[in-house]
């Protein structure tokens, strides 16, 4: 590829950007069109950071802000030195340049002692990017004049639980990162200079590698791994030899590796793979059935992850439950009957979904789950803020069976399982004639997103159409359940 005309300004982001890969910065800057479809999924990521940043500015309330919309580079840049000229002690997004690198500050704050640079962050801990990121900003203002007494990266605090109003200076964390970033201060002019040094020249000549997404997802992925293969060594799975290994040697199909450099479950996939086989343990599946008792109750929720809890007693990225499906079967033979709960928009779910499943399954029921761990963690949290269910939901937990037990341990392997004992793997495998294909809603990510854009609308005929695929989807993950047991209790005998 030929670049046009060269851009060497930076922003902070294509700093970044250019970091973790300098071909991903060549991309982004000269062949935009090459980036991947921006999902719903990663929308909704930045929508929340930008939730947060807004909510951290009541650390420092009466601030003025310094928009990016509307505003060229210079009247920013105007705007950020008119407020410093005035004496204003807090600005938010305050806008700097300095060597052709453009940066914009969440919360620019002067204390006593002069002035602190304030990132805010959307994660629970400080990492070693985010003082990069900090670095790079901390060179700009220095560069502009700007002397700083004090960096700070403010997240949010894990610990926390809300009870009541929210209470921002318990939300938040604020950690001082200044020796880190002085540390890595002696660096950056380096890497600005490497960085628009690339965007001179020719597209770089870097080949996929772990930098792929780390520590980022990178939005030009499918341009740049359109050249593997279907059933490629990216398919690997558990623990044991690594793909990028046997890329680097120039393996890069399942039926190029070595049988001798894997072992386990790797080799089970390979072999599997080869000979398109599948491997079962009867005795192993049947012991496994032996533990399972009438009547049978197959569950499954649905859950978000809000990073600014909504409800009292939640933590900030704590799963809430919104919905769930439940097939069960009374007896052996008897007719498979259903029943399912999805919350109205914009309420607290939790007291309904508790009393709903109270009422929807017998204490003597065995309960199956997918990987029930995580059934039984939501389930434990509901006991937690409700503890008048606190003995039901015990002895629900106690009689949970994981339906993911014959997969994981590999009583039962399918060469078209791909090395994944996930329900989104088996249920195709053993059941093809079920499938999430063409489903509105199609994986976990998907409900999650669906429940999303179901609170934030006003039209009621797109929440009853988001309704209608949310309860389509997590019905067909507990029908997939009940099918995937049929298919083990005809593999045991």
């Amino acid at each position: 590829m030929t670049a046009r005309k060269p851009r060497l300004h930076l922003s902070k982001s294509l700093f970044m950007r250019g970091l973790q890969c300098p071909k991903s910065l060549y991309f982004d800057r000269y062949h935009p069109e090459l980036r991947d479809e921006i999902a719903v999924s990663q929308e909704r990521v930045v929508q929340s950071g930008t939730d947060v940043g807004m909510l951290a500015r009541d650390l420092h309330q009466g601030g003025v802000e310094v928009p990016f919309a509307g505003l060229t580079v210079r009247r920013q840049l105007q705007r950020t030195a008119a407020e410093i000229t005035r004496g204003t002690t807090t600005i938010y997004e305050a806008a700097f340049t300095h060597n052709d690198v453009f940066v914009k500050v969440d919360i620019l704050h002067k204390g006593t002692r002069g002035w602190e640079l304030n990132e805010v962050k959307g994660t629970t801990a400080v990492k070693d990017v985010h003082v990069d990121d900090v670095a790079l900003q901390y060179y700009v203002l220095a560069g502009s004049g700007i002397d700083l007494v004090k960096t700070n990266l403010v997240h949010l605090n894990n610990q926390y639980v809300r009870k009541g109003d929210l209470e921002v200076d318990k939300l938040f964390l604020s950690e001082d990162i200044t020796r880190a970033v002085r540390a890595r201060h002696a660096t950056i002019k380096a890497d600005v200079e490497r960085l628009k040094g690339i965007l001179k020249r020719d597209m770089p000549g870097l080949d996929i590698g772990e930098h792929c997404g780390d520590p980022y997802a990178c939005d030009f992925h499918g341009h740049c791994w359109r050249v593997i293969p279907e059933d490629s060594v990216f398919d690997l799975k558990q623990r044991g030899a690594l793909p990028f290994d046997f890329y680097r040697r120039g393996i890069i199909h399942l039926k190029d590796i070595p049988l001798n450099e894997v072992s386990g479950a790797q080799l089970m996939q390979v072999k599997a793979f080869l000979n398109k086989r599948e491997f079962v343990d009867r005795e192993q599946v049947r012991e496994f059935l032996d533990t399972l008792w009438y009547p049978l109750y197959f569950l499954d929720f649905e859950t978000v992850m809000p990073a600014i809890p909504p409800y009292d007693g939640m933590r900030p990225y704590q799963q809430l439950p919104f919905q769930y499906s439940l097939h069960y079967l009374e007896r052996e033979g008897s007719e498979l009957r259903h029943r399912e709960y999805l919350a109205e928009p914009n309420i607290d779910p939790r007291g309904e979904i508790a009393e709903s499943l109270v009422r929807d399954i017998p204490e003597e029921a065995c309960v199956i789950a997918y990987n029930a761990s995580f059934e039984m963690s939501r389930l434990g949290d509901l006991a937690g803020y409700l503890p008048r269910y606190r003995r039901w939901i015990d002895i629900m937990i106690d009689n949970m069976r994981d339906l993911i037990v014959p997969f994981r341990s590999r009583y039962v392997y399918h060469w078209q399982m791909k090395g994944s004992a996930s329900q989104k793997a088996v249920l195709p495998a053993l059941v093809p004639e079920l499938s999430y294909e063409g489903m509105e809603v199609g994986h976990g990510g998907e409900a999650m997103d669906a429940y999303f854009a179901m609170c934030a609308s006003d039209d009621p005929a797109e929440v009853a159409g988001i309704r209608a695929a949310l309860l389509e989807y997590c019905k067909l993950d507990t029908l997939g359940m009940v099918t995937i047991l049929r298919k083990l209790r005809e593999i045991a005998w």
